[in-house]
């Protein structure tokens, strides 16, 4: 695509800013769709015969607004956004927010997505953040140790030993900025060149980022306990991503013999590897937490990939994964030149929150707020049960309601939309969407919500489908 920008030469903004402003008001008037892709900062300086640091510099404000996203390997893409705010002038000293192309027609959103962060520990945080900067600790702003701080990294192990029964040594985790960074330092260590295969439907985000490294994804169906061992035999895949402890969307709960049959798998082959990501096993609210797949490998085949973006807040943007000892050989000789993405003032901060016990606290103290939640949720949907199957309860952070009389899932969603309430259908979790097996499904998430909103929202969804 190319962008014809008209400069004001007589304006007192600079030329990035009068970037930044044309592509901004082009994807506000939706003359620039959600999905299009923008030139590179190169050939946008070339054509517009500006230095690449000023088309550098829209770009990247554009995405700290969130109007643009950078895709790894394939360059920059207008977002998906429903509905935006501005911030105008009213008077001097004066700002109103205003909400631009449409009024928010949803008086309850349930996203899926999401945490409560009106109980995030803020006095807490600040405290550790003063202390990690006490007597001008130098140290904190050097460069450190590429797999992350040994300190942290020895915290993060107990913890994942303790509550989560994975078996590894410090020297096996690797801290990264998320888990969207260690997918793609994974595909660094292990090559492109063989076959994922990934759950279907699946966490929608890792599904971008391996087709982006290149990965020949491959969607493998479920049954009832999981990803279906036959048919992953079937696919000529190599590796399989599964959920094990949570699948999302499904919250399905793999059964001990799935897990057997998935190592099995992986042990019958050469460089056969499951990628275990355990990305919310913090949230269960009956009976005991499911120990981790990777606790069961004795032969080194489950990558484990975790993260605090659930359990603390998404801006932490701290995950870790834990590697085979084999393969952390490969990883020093292939990737291990890159620098840490989190930095060791940050890394110090979790480590003292971790040792020091508030996030022991902290997730005892979340379990309780997201069990209310999920309980007031529940206790409103009770009279939809004679039409509905609500599925993926007591674990996670969202449920699944089925219609049981078939239906559409467009009319659900619509139904819903009419009396003011957002709800999430199942086939955008599809690789696929026309592979979709649950047409009459929609998720409800609870984080973010107060219990009087989701009181509200399941008020009006009684209506909305009586």
């Amino acid at each position: 695509m190319e962008l014809i920008v008209p400069f004001d030469s007589q304006s007192d903004s600079p030329l990035y800013e009068q970037i930044y402003q044309y592509i901004k008001d082009e994807i506000r008037g939706k003359r620039l769709g959600a999905g299009s892709r923008l030139p590179s900062t190169r050939i946008l300086a070339q054509n517009l015969k500006v230095s690449r640091s000023t088309t550098q510099m829209a770009y990247d404000q554009l995405v700290s607004e969130g109007y643009i996203e950078a895709q790894p390997y394939r360059g920059y893409y207008v977002s998906k956004i429903e509905e935006l705010v501005e911030v105008r002038q009213k008077s001097a000293g004066s700002f109103v927010l205003e909400k631009d192309w449409e009024e928010h027609r949803f008086e309850v959103d349930f996203s899926p997505r999401g945490i409560d962060l009106d109980s995030f520990p803020f006095n807490t945080w600040r405290k550790l953040s003063r202390n990690t900067l006490v007597d001008d600790n130098k140290e904190m702003f050097s460069a450190g140790n590429p797999q992350g701080e040994l300190s942290l990294r020895i915290a993060v192990g107990e913890y994942l030993h303790s509550a989560r029964g994975v078996d590894c040594s410090p020297d096996q985790i690797l801290i990264g900025a998320g888990s969207e960074y260690l997918l793609m330092l994974l595909a660094q260590i292990l090559g492109t060149d063989m076959g994922i295969a990934m759950e279907n439907p699946t966490y929608k985000q890792a599904y971008r980022v391996l087709k982006g490294e290149g990965y020949h994804v491959v969607p493998v169906g479920m049954d009832r306990y999981g990803m279906n061992v036959e048919r992953l035999q079937a696919s000529g895949a190599k590796i399989a991503y599964v959920m094990p402890s949570h699948q999302y969307p499904t919250g399905i709960v793999m059964p001990v013999k799935r897990r057997q049959e998935l190592l099995a798998w992986a042990y019958s082959g050469q460089d056969r590897y499951l990628i275990e990501d355990d990305y919310d096993s913090e949230f269960r609210y009956k009976g005991k937490p499911i120990p981790a797949l990777q606790g069961m490998d004795r032969g080194g085949r489950v990558i484990y990939m975790g993260t605090f973006s659930k359990s603390i807040a998404p801006a932490i943007r701290v995950g870790f994964m834990v590697l085979p000892e084999h393969l952390m050989k490969v990883y020093r000789e292939k990737a291990g030149f890159y620098a840490s993405t989190v930095s060791r003032i940050d890394q110090n901060i979790l480590y003292q929150f971790i040792t020091q016990g508030h996030y022991e606290r902290h997730l005892n103290r979340m379990r309780a707020v997201y069990k209310a939640k999920h309980d007031v949720l529940l206790n409103g949907l009770r009279e939809l049960e004679d039409r509905f199957v609500i599925r993926g309860e007591y674990a996670g952070l969202h449920v699944l309601l089925t219609y049981r009389w078939g239906g559409s899932e467009k009319q659900l969603t619509e139904q819903a939309a009419a009396a003011g309430v957002k709800v999430y259908g199942m086939s955008d979790c599809f690789i696929h969407p026309e592979q979709n097996i649950y047409p009459s499904t929609v998720m409800l998430g609870y984080a973010k919500l107060s219990e009087a909103e989701i009181e509200k929202g399941t008020g009006l969804l009684k209506k909305a489908w009586s």
